[in-house]
């Protein structure tokens, strides 16, 4: 989506720049007036396609946003001004680059820019769902409570993270491992065998099919690495090229929901995401609509970005948002059920807290069982090479002793 740059003047007359994402120039206008600005000059900001990203720079950790958050929302509480609160966690902030960005935002800050508008010049580092946050709490007067649900909200999503990860650590030892023992048979084992079948054999010798088959892609290997390699980052270049376009990502994302593990998992996640991030958006004061476009971006899936953005579009019409979600191929029946109740009861906030407590649960219960169910399919698969190379092996040399 476009990123347009803006000079507008705030409520109190003073001169105020930014960026705003939109769609077009007409909806960058309109959202710079829903909040209270006057703009003064919009363009769409040009991408430097020549660009080269800086060197030796820190990536911000989740621990470091989570300690940057929580430690802000306790200050602004205790009623430290919200200059002096940033000056303070930039001195004591030991990641370089993230002592650097809040440097620059302790800057816009003090020259009268609105605290959301100089994190939204940093979207390396804060996210649109927070900077949204972060503008609905300045605007009703609860930024700590805000910063507080932001912070919750971090370590809930680095947590799930960091379990699915630990998860997946063994099995990938394990594919690695397989990967490995078959690289070194077929390419030290597999050559010398096949030459002692072929001199006990002879060279006018019928070998079996498999024997064959298995000899014919051990000498490739041998013999033509070079292609196999040249081929296989080739490959892999053109395939990242095609996920990061629009339709590749697409493609990339239905696959993902259609794998027979990972899918259930891929689901409850995203529900999960979704439901604790709309949550704290409308609890926030944001707008239904605002709320939704937000959350899809930040699914991490294509697939259900797009289902809530079609959602989205019905809501705009006058629909509820309960309805569009019990037609979703993605969101199970009870998530648009609670929701209609919580549109029904004006709690909306709040029940979608428990759907996210709920998934959340069933998350951590289905990647605490992954390890147990992945384990004995990676035990399976380094069987099957070990011992289809074995059997390629075996059979001539059966037929040999026989003969002899």
């Amino acid at each position: 989506m476009p990123i347009f740059n803006y000079t507008a003047l705030n409520e109190d007359e003073k001169r105020v720049t930014g960026t705003v994402e939109a769609s077009d120039q007409k909806v960058a206008q309109s959202i710079l007036t829903q909040r209270k600005l006057k703009p003064l000059h919009l363009a769409e900001a040009k991408k430097n396609k020549l660009a080269i990203p800086k060197l030796g720079g820190k990536r911000v950790k989740i621990k470091d946003m989570v300690i940057f958050t929580r430690q802000l929302a306790t200050m602004i509480n205790a009623g430290v001004p919200l200059v002096r609160s940033l000056a303070t966690l930039q001195n004591q902030t030991e990641n370089q680059s993230f002592k650097k960005t809040i440097s620059e935002i302790t800057k816009d800050v003090e020259g009268g820019m609105a605290f959301a508008d100089a994190l939204e010049k940093h979207p390396g580092v804060f996210s649109p769902i927070y900077v949204n946050m972060v503008r609905a709490g300045e605007a009703g007067g609860i930024l700590d409570e805000i910063l507080k649900k932001l912070a919750i909200q971090q370590e809930k999503d680095a947590r799930i993270r960091g379990k699915f990860k630990s998860a997946m650590t063994y099995p990938a030892i394990l594919l690695t491992i397989t990967l490995g023992v078959f690289l070194l048979l077929m390419v030290f084992v597999m050559p010398r065998i096949g030459k002692i079948i072929q001199d006990l054999a002879g060279p006018d010798a019928e070998l079996p099919t498999m024997t064959k088959i298995m000899l014919g892609i051990s000498d490739f290997m041998v013999t033509k690495w070079y292609i196999m390699l040249a081929v296989g980052f080739i490959a892999m270049y053109l395939i990242r090229r095609y996920v990061k376009t629009p339709k590749g990502r697409l493609n990339k994302d239905k696959l993902l929901l259609r794998l027979p593990i990972l899918s259930m998992i891929i689901r409850k996640v995203a529900i999960a995401r979704f439901a604790r991030t709309f949550a704290s958006l409308i609890g926030a004061g944001v707008t239904v609509i605002e709320s939704i476009e937000v959350t899809a971006k930040a699914i991490g899936n294509a697939v259900i970005e797009n289902e809530l953005l079609e959602a989205s579009k019905a809501v705009a019409n006058g629909e509820q948002l309960s309805v569009p979600l019990s037609n979703s191929k993605v969101f199970p029946p009870i998530v648009s059920q609670m929701m209609a109740i919580g549109e029904e009861t004006g709690q909306t906030d709040q029940i979608l807290v428990k759907v996210a407590d709920f998934y959340e649960e069933e998350v951590d219960a289905t990647v605490d069982s992954l390890s147990s169910i992945l384990e004995p399919i990676m035990i399976v698969v380094m069987g099957a090479m070990v011992g289809l190379i074995a059997a390629s092996v075996i059979g001539p040399i059966s037929n040999l002793s026989s003969q002899i």
